[in-house]
């Protein structure tokens, strides 16, 4: 395949146009081109007078075969932890191989998960093992579906293929900000599941794991609990793919002596504005034309560094705990994006020296006590403290809304949220939003939304591994993905899932 890069089309102008530009900027005839596709697509919006997007392509002059991954089979036996991203991505590999794996969640199947998340947020009554964190597809189902990622592997093309092979749009081999949707990833999910069974593997649902079998530096056995019943499997090889959030799997494993080490993370709040108001400062007058603006900041005005993450155009703050008495917030949106409000997390940095790091367990103490004091401030069910951005900034609570309109849907409660973090955290808070605002004008305005609290940006901690992916005290066990904090976001898991189901082929391979 030939590659040509940076053709341009004007908005409006049709796709269909490429494989003639093509043909003319190779100087070969249109008819002659037998394969093509497009394998980038980005939008300019530099100049707001000049909007347009820009494509990389591939073609060739004959018919390009598909070709096969050659999955060669070998024998053994693997269970693994969590179907989120990466223990999806794990188990789907390992099964290719024909390995026998065994995947357990401690949440239910992302059908029933849903309905449990919906009833949630009408009851106020939370399922402590199902939930926003925990269930099948892990916390990024429940999310705007965002794939970009810093990560830059063969792997990543791996996972965005197989999506799009699962039902994902296939926009998403392209786009330089692809992106599934709420509404489409619980289907993409449930038929990776189908072809893991399909394959020969056993996944089990609603089965909390609760204790590991170590016997002499090596893993020789898991027990869960499921249907209140005591089960016990022998196992010599377990992935842990458990998530950022399984706080009392990182407590058991902490007293088994497995090492690992406290991390850096980061935590603030959620800032709405309308979704036009972006669109408008991004693109200018032509926004409706376009696809919904996002953004992505980064100020260092203050005493700390302070960033935008994971910012849905046309999204929802959503409830996304899964302790009791916490509230913690996310943001996801739905494929078309077209909801009233944008959103995002804007945050700074917690590093070890910001709370008592004496163990690995320091930073989840620090994670759930300020989730505690969320609940507390928002008034409890699980309603969440809220405050306009110019209030923030001026330091007084808020009285009542503008224009915008909170999409938290359990509730809201004013509070003055400059007393909630630590005067660093929150000057540089305060700095950051002034400062964002050069760069994109509006992003202070006073009726902003600012909601508490997001503290789940990341794993507070890292179960350390060596060279073989395993644990280094511990043989057998492979932790993997964003909860043993080796990767963040959907496509970084799942490509971390499938370095680990690698490793774990070649030491099988070698026995």
């Amino acid at each position: 395949m030939q590659k040509i890069n940076g053709i341009k089309l004007k908005l409006g102008q049709s796709e269909n146009l490429l494989k003639s530009r093509t043909a003319k900027l190779a100087g070969v005839s249109e008819n002659s081109i037998k394969s093509f596709k497009i394998i980038k697509k980005s939008l300019d919006a530099r100049d707001k007078n000049n909007i347009f997007f820009t494509y990389n392509v591939e073609y060739s002059l004959t018919q390009e075969v598909p070709v096969e991954r050659d999955y060669r089979a070998v024998r053994g036996e693997v269970t693994v932890i969590g179907s989120g991203p990466c223990g999806l991505f794990c188990a789907l590999y390992l099964a290719r191989h024909k390995i026998k794996v065994t995947l357990i969640e401690r949440g239910s199947n992302v059908e029933k998960r849903a309905k449990t998340n919906e009833n949630f947020i009408k009851t106020k009554i939370l399922s402590p093992e199902c939930n926003v964190q925990f269930g099948e597809g892990g916390a990024g189902t429940f999310s705007d579906g965002k794939l970009n990622t810093q990560v830059n592997n063969e792997r990543v093309q791996m996972v965005l293929e197989d999506f799009v092979k699962y039902g994902a749009p296939s926009e998403i081999l392209y786009l330089s900000k692809p992106h599934i949707g709420s509404d489409n990833l619980p289907r993409v999910v449930a038929n990776i599941r189908n072809q893991i069974i399909n394959l020969g593997g056993e996944v089990i649902f609603d089965a909390k794991v609760n204790d590991f079998c170590i016997e002499n530096g090596q893993i020789t056995g898991i027990t869960y609990l499921k249907e209140g019943q005591t089960q016990y499997l022998k196992t010599n090889n377990v992935v842990l793919a458990i998530g950022h959030s399984s706080r009392d799997t990182f407590e058991k494993l902490y007293n088994l002596g497995v090492a690992m080490e406290s991390k850096d993370f980061a935590v603030g709040f959620r800032i709405e504005h309308l979704q036009n108001n972006i669109g408008f400062a991004q693109y200018g007058k032509i926004y409706k034309e376009l696809p919904s603006a996002d953004y992505k900041l980064v100020s260092h005005a203050g005493e700390r560094d302070v960033f935008t993450f994971c910012m849905c155009p046309g999204g929802y703050v959503m409830p996304a705990t899964s302790e009791e008495g916490g509230v913690v917030v996310n943001g996801m949106s739905e494929y078309k994006r077209d909801g009233v409000n944008a959103n995002s997390a804007i945050v700074c940095k917690v590093t070890t020296a910001d709370y008592d790091g004496s163990d690995a367990l320091a930073g989840v103490r620090f994670q759930r006590d300020m989730e505690r004091r969320a609940y507390l401030a928002g008034g409890g069910n699980y309603k969440a403290p809220v405050q306009l951005v110019k209030d923030f900034i001026s330091g007084k609570e808020s009285s009542s809304f503008g224009e915008v309109l909170p999409t938290y849907p359990m509730g809201t409660q004013f509070y003055q949220l400059n007393n909630f973090f630590e005067k660093s955290f929150t000057n540089s808070l305060i700095s950051g939003i002034i400062d964002m605002d050069k760069r994109l004008k509006g992003f202070a305005v006073g009726d902003a939304i600012l909601t508490g609290v997001e503290s789940r940006t990341s794993s507070p901690l890292r179960i350390l591994r060596d060279l073989t992916m395993q644990s280094v005290n511990v043989k057998g066990l492979y932790p993997a993905g964003e909860g043993a904090g080796y990767a963040g976001g959907i496509t970084s898991a799942a490509a971390d899932g499938i370095k680990v189901a690698y490793a774990i082929v070649n030491k099988l391979l070698g026995e």
